[in-house]
């Protein structure tokens, strides 16, 4: 099969256009120069000859002109001004939409129009390098075809081969090199910076200098380390550019942006696939110290490390982060937990860009995004192994009958995990390799995958099916690549490997092509991908957010069928990424990453957003100086913030379709508003609820009758218990008998799809798999009776009757955390309700004091507030139906003189916690008596029918009100599930 090139992609030629239009206004020409031998060159070498290059005749107020038209046609912030000496503009695109495409064929519409012919390409690694190599391979025939068969020469620079400079600067062709910075980046080392006889005794980089080439930089946050006088930086001014051209998904350094096709117009244009993630979590994985190192941050120019360990908290055992921050830190102290006795944070530190952490108990330190303890790695590999087999024969069930080969990639820890080799330096499988074939026969004898066979491929034995992609060295065996490829070394045994990789894209898309399952550890970076690389799985972390990022480009590309033909839509474009970790978390991770790598400001409005919305004519665009004034106007009516950050006024506004633009822009509505909607982003369900101000009414809260009735019940009280000790245990037994039988530890998959909007990233749930038995590795059980003790406060004979005699004592070894848990909350609450039976209040001196309303603020919101005329406030917040129907009844009865929702400070103290009765409420019955009442709106009012825990409250509430009326003037406490049954009371109630 054959990649083939669709020239007429409206977001590449807008690209294209974009670059090309800074130089409107220069007329085709060149500049020539000769090219000399030093005086120490041998005679016979070579003669002198003329050298062609690029030639810039735009005045430095055309350049600015044509920057600040592209740039607003792009709905882009204008430049204010321009340094001829350092032209650096950057072309910004999501990965996947075809920006080595775009700058080559850029490069061919710059010599067509003005007749620059010397272009250099600039790239951080092997990878990409060869990368780009392959695509002006792919594409020869293509630009031929659409440039009319113009000379073209590309050579990959090689320090061997100096030669190639020379014909590069004298060349009347176009002419392309393709460099790594590390071949140039260091004047000490590198050849380019010394006289060599190759090139007439002259030094290459001044050859390259006179031509003045345009230089594209491809990934310059990563050629320049996202510094612009970092060595990358410094070696590509040495070159002395006419311009640069950096193209990223991510530029760190946007420069001078001309063009930009972020993720969110790439997915809402469907130019790359749809993401959709399948999160294998396993929750209550606590049996076992489990340690991971998050990484380290840093305060004070002192590092402190950011863990994940088991603590012991209010809500149970949960798997927290915590900052240790200094060396030896005791880990059973920080997490209340018995199982860390003997574990300790012994030191961490920072080195260049490695970090590190070492414990105790473990012998080597850990790297952010290591961790040990918890679920059994092996074990979940496999889960995760085979999931990632199921949604790709799903995939080829579906895709294979249409053409198109199915491919799935698996990033790991590291090589030895997948490929080792025996002392004669045999490759042998690793436990990874093993685990797959397994995985992968299992799933073929699967009746639903069989009954189809001819569609899918499972004719090819499972070493067949799966490879590693893998740095590989001298000996040509597979080795971990460190990042960056810093040295000779690296870059040496990288290029062997993407020998292998990149310059067979093709032949792996072939479906007579029997690989499909993809093992890599460091090859696979920026550079490499593969259009019909449909799942992705990380069986490693995701540590950095740029590497997240990377990692889901490497699928992201529009596939492709056996003719090579790009498809569109996302029936056949959605890349399943297999994570461990919770969809949530990913749509939350990556909407950061995004944010921080590429500058996307979801649900903000810049002031140059509007200047591109086509005014009311149609012809023309609104421009930049009335997009900044409907900016300011926004503001001013209070529907963006200052920073430009869009409010939830505005987001109901558009959703309620009741957003007006002032007269001036009345022409525009339409298209204004088209595009506010796409940079406000979802209208969530909480975040629409407006905020509203609840005021203190002073006259209700000074009135006669409202101070009679605080005056009844702002008295508090303590209380005394009394409860039979056989009794208490029989209650306990009896709970721990009831409990439900505790879970063995399960991973769960819950699939998602991730949708990019200007507004944010969001996950929407599509299904939850059948959830699969996990186990923790080496599971040591803990002192049940001693934990209990603690927890309970009960006697350990107690706790040994009650747990003999509940018949549930089986439970501990099948989850020995989840069973103390929850057997110790049984035993709890059996102990509060069993001791309410018996509870006594009896009246303290002290009160809630009436001025505690002044100092309480209160602000609810329209979904949950009503506005009421008797209350102590304007609006009365209520938490369900029945409340707001009591609260507006109250309101509207002509006997109902005074009302309040009580506060929540106002709080009486029970056995179960603090309790907060509904409502106060002062009623003159028949005009002659005044009825004060303390009232709890419940969905029933029969004690039997609530919760143990509630009617134990309420019982509760009820002996409080007792002892307040005691010897002094009386309230009703009243259960009511209506307003109706409160009316009944009413008038039965009697002094």
């Amino acid at each position: 099969m054959r990649l083939r090139f669709d020239a007429g992609l409206p977001h590449q030629l807008a690209a294209i256009e974009s670059v090309c239009d800074l130089f409107r206004g220069q007329e085709a020409c060149r500049g020539e120069f000769t090219v000399t031998r030093s005086s120490g060159a041998q005679q016979d070498l070579v003669g002198s000859e003329l050298g062609i290059g690029n030639r810039l005749q735009l005045l430095d107020t055309d350049l600015l002109k044509n920057l600040r038209e592209v740039q607003l046609r792009n709905s882009l912030k204008p430049t204010e001004a321009l340094d001829r000496d350092k032209l650096n503009f950057t072309v910004e695109m999501e990965t996947g939409t075809g920006k080595t495409y775009v700058y080559l064929r850029t490069m061919f519409e710059l010599n067509r129009r003005y007749g620059f012919t010397k272009f250099i390409v600039v790239v951080p690694s092997i990878a990409i390098k060869e990368g780009v190599d392959t695509t002006v391979r792919l594409t020869r025939e293509h630009f031929a075809a659409l440039y009319a068969n113009a000379p073209f020469e590309s050579f990959v620079y090689d320090s061997a081969k100096l030669g190639q400079v020379r014909n590069f600067a004298t060349s009347p062709h176009v002419q392309l090199m393709i460099v790594t910075v590390g071949a140039i980046n260091k004047k000490e080392v590198n050849n380019i910076y010394t006289p060599r006889e190759a090139v007439g005794g002259e030094k290459p980089i001044d050859l390259i200098r006179e031509t003045r080439p345009i230089v594209f930089i491809d990934e310059p946050q990563s050629v320049l380390g996202g510094l612009e006088e970092g060595a990358g930086g410094r070696a590509i001014r040495e070159m002395r550019p006419l311009c640069t051209l950096g193209y990223s998904a991510t530029p760190k350094i946007p420069f001078d942006l001309v063009y930009r096709l972020d993720a969110v117009d790439a997915y809402e244009k469907k130019l790359v696939k749809q993401i959709e993630v399948a999160s294998a979590t396993v929750a209550g994985a606590t049996n076992t110290p489990y340690v991971k190192f998050i990484g380290l941050k840093w305060k004070k120019k002192a590092p402190l490390a950011q863990i994940e360990v088991s603590v012991d908290g209010k809500s149970g055992v949960a798997n927290t982060v915590i900052t240790v921050e200094a060396a030896n830190t005791d880990l059973r102290e920080r997490t209340g937990r018995a199982i860390y006795e003997g574990w300790r944070v012994e030191n961490f530190e920072q080195v260049g860009d490695e970090q590190r952490l070492w414990l105790s108990n473990h012998p080597e330190p850990l790297k952010p995004g290591d961790s040990i303890g918890g679920v059994d790695h092996a074990q979940l590999d496999r889960l995760m192994l085979r999931e990632t087999i199921k949604h790709h024969l799903d995939r080829e069930l579906r895709l294979r009958p249409q053409g198109i080969k199915v491919l799935s990639l698996f990033f790991i820890d590291k090589v030895s995990d997948y490929r080792v080799y025996d002392a004669e330096g045999h490759a042998q499988k690793g436990p990874l390799a093993t685990i797959f074939e397994e995985e992968y026969a299992r799933a073929a004898k699967q009746a639903k995958y069989l009954t189809l066979f001819k569609e899918v491929d499972l004719t090819h034995a499972p070493p067949a099916v799966h490879d590693g992609y893998f740095a590989i060295d001298k000996e040509k065996r597979s080795v971990d690549l460190g990042e960056g490829e810093k040295n000779k070394a690296d870059r040496d045994n990288a290029g062997r490997a993407y020998d292998l990789i990149l310059r067979n894209k093709e032949k792996l898309l072939d479906l007579a092509t029997p690989l499909k399952f993809i093992f890599s550890h460091s090859a696979l970076r920026e550079g490499w991908d593969n259009p019909n690389v449909f799942q992705i799985c990380a069986l490693r972390e995701i540590q950095s957010q740029l590497r997240r990022r990377q990692t889901i480009g490497r699928g992201l590309r529009l596939a492709v069928n056996q003719h090579g033909e790009r498809l569109q839509g996302f029936d056949v474009n959605t890349l399943t990424v297999v994570a461990n970790e919770s969809y949530e978390d990913f749509a939350a991770n990556l909407q950061k990453e995004l944010e921080e790598e590429t500058g996307i400001r979801f649900g903000f409005v810049e002031e140059h957003a509007f200047a591109n919305v086509p005014a009311g004519d149609a012809k023309t665009a609104l421009g930049f100086d009335r997009s900044k004034e409907l900016v300011g106007w926004l503001r001013e009516q209070k529907l963006v913030e200052k920073n430009g950050k869009v409010t939830d006024e505005l987001r109901r506004k558009l959703k309620d379709k009741a957003f007006k633009l002032p007269a001036a822009f009345a022409a525009d509505e339409s298209a204004i508003t088209n595009r506010l909607l796409r940079l406000a982003g979802k209208l969530d369900v909480k975040d629409a609820k407006k905020p509203q101000d609840i005021e203190l009414k002073r006259a209700v809260l000074d009135s006669e009758e409202f101070k009679a009735l605080w005056a009844r019940i702002k008295g508090k009280t303590t209380y005394r218990v009394a409860f039979d000790a056989a009794k208490l245990r029989e209650e306990c037994t009896r709970a721990v008998r009831q409990l439900n039988d505790v879970e063995v530890l399960r991973l769960t998959v819950d699939t998602a799809l991730v949708h990019l909007t200007e507004g944010g990233v969001e996950a929407e749930h599509k299904s939850t798999a059948a959830p699969t038995q996990v186990t923790e590795a080496e599971v040591e059980l803990p002192d049940l009776l001693t934990e209990l003790e603690s927890r309970t406060r009960l006697t350990r004979e107690s706790l040994v009757r009650v747990l003999v005699e509940s018949g549930r004592l089986e439970q501990f070894a099948r989850n020995p955390q989840q069973f103390i848990t929850e057997a110790a909350r049984a035993i709890n609450k059996a102990k509060q309700l069993a001791i309410v039976d018996g509870i006594k209040y009896v009246r303290e001196l002290d009160a809630w004091a009436q001025e505690l309303f002044d100092t309480d603020e209160l602000t609810g919101y329209l979904q949950n507030t009503l506005a009421v005329g008797k209350s102590v406030h304007s609006h009365v917040r209520f938490d369900s139906t029945i409340e707001e129907d009591f609260a507006r009844k109250l309101d509207a009865n002509v006997d109902v003189k005074v009302f309040a929702k009580l506060p929540s400070w106002f709080v009486i103290k029970t056995p179960l916690g603090n309790y907060n009765p509904d409502w106060a409420v002062v009623v003159n019955r028949d005009g002659r008596e005044r009825l004060y009442f303390v009232v709890e709106t419940k969905g029933t009012d029969l004690l039997d029918e609530l919760r143990r825990s509630e009617a134990a409250k309420v019982q509760c509430g009820k002996a409080h009100f007792d002892a307040l009326s005691e010897g002094g003037e009386k309230v009703d406490y009243v259960v009511a599930d209506s307003y109706e049954k409160f009316a009944s009371r009413i008038a039965t109630s009697d002094e």
